[in-house]
């Protein structure tokens, strides 16, 4: 008999390690695919070659997006405050414009 409790209490020990390194691999796991995921939302669409400053311009509205709904403001690209006050040249304005909104429209819809 007294083996048999020998036996059960190993198995709890087990248990009990084992059950949080489960539950650990799976959270962590899950955290790398929304990582991915997250990683893959925020990036220009692969078949969109841009420049650094086309870029800059596409990050900037995806960021604009984030902080508008942070700070619970109006969800429209054309009233964030870099679309309009781009930190641009005069004639880089309207291509700045228009990869903002790019970046502003698909963190919407990633969202």
């Amino acid at each position: 008999m007294q083996k048999g409790f020998t036996m059960t209490h190993a198995a709890n020990k087990t248990i009990r390690f084992v059950t949080p390194l489960i539950a650990v691999a799976m959270f962590a796991g899950t955290s790398m695919v929304a990582s991915a995921q997250t990683a893959q939302n925020s990036a220009p669409a692969a078949n969109m070659s841009m420049n650094p400053e086309q870029e800059q311009a596409f990050h900037d509205g995806q960021e604009a997006l984030k902080m508008d709904t942070a700070a619970k403001r109006k969800i429209d690209a054309t009233a964030s405050h870099l679309y309009v006050h781009p930190p641009v040249k005069k004639e880089a304005r309207d291509a700045y414009r228009a990869n903002f909104q790019k970046g502003y429209e698909q963190a919407k819809q990633g969202s």
